[in-house]
């Protein structure tokens, strides 16, 4: 009959007295365990619960419409209710990016840029900020100036009054059109140099309406003008 050694009966004493231990604190339910981790519904745990008494519902909006107060800074230049209004809240619902005050500012430097690049005759200038069809006039009347020899000596002073008069979606086309009261130096010349038309030493004022377009649909943010006229 084999004896164990005291070391091992020692050793074997121990592990049955550690196991008892640990069952005790290991192997029993106390009520307040955690249940198992789901990442799935841990995202709803997140969100904090709606506060009692709480009946306030966001009524969902049409699509494509835009928040109530996206539109003050439409109110701030137009009456609610105008048509002028009713014409830019169009827009601004198709065009998030759309803020009156930016585009009169962004078409007033559109403005400059046109008239100055007319009177140079720079075509591709010119490509970038108009319509295909206003682009056309322009080069057909460059090309004629040029064809007799004439050129235009002009320098921009600046804009007394820029205001949108008008605004309409077509399509998905927005519209809008302003108002430009400018100030100009411009005399035209003939091949000899002699002043056919417009004075070099006299400020003009300028009055002129403009309408401007975008394909709301297009990631391209930049307007083009697709109409001109005098003021009478």
């Amino acid at each position: 009959m084999e004896f164990f050694d005291f070391g091992t009966i020692f050793f074997m004493i121990a592990a049955v007295v550690i196991f008892f231990q640990l069952r005790n604190v290991l192997g029993r339910r106390t009520g307040s365990e955690r249940p198992p981790f789901d990442p799935y519904s841990s995202r709803k745990a997140e969100k904090p619960a709606a506060a009692d008494g709480d009946n306030v519902v966001a009524l969902p909006r049409k699509r494509g419409e835009a928040a109530p107060e996206a539109y003050a800074s439409i109110d701030a230049v137009a009456a609610p209710g105008s048509e002028l209004n009713r014409g830019m809240r169009a827009i601004r619902d198709n065009d998030a990016s759309f803020d009156p005050k930016g585009f009169v500012d962004g078409a007033r430097m559109a403005y400059e840029m046109i008239v100055m690049a007319y009177a140079d005759g720079d075509r591709k200038a010119l490509k970038n900020l108009l319509s295909r069809e206003v682009y056309d006039g322009f080069v057909a009347a460059i090309s004629d100036r040029e064809a007799r020899g004439e050129k235009i000596q002009s320098s921009f002073v600046g804009i007394d009054k820029a205001e949108i008069v008008s605004a309409e979606m077509k399509g998905s086309e927005a519209h809008v059109t302003l108002r430009i009261v400018s100030e100009l130096i411009s005399a035209t010349r003939d091949k000899a140099g002699e002043i056919i038309d417009g004075d070099p030493e006299t400020v003009a004022e300028v009055k002129d309406v403009w309408t401007f377009a975008r394909d709301t649909r297009s990631r391209d943010p930049n307007w083009k003008l697709v109409a001109t006229e005098a003021e009478d």
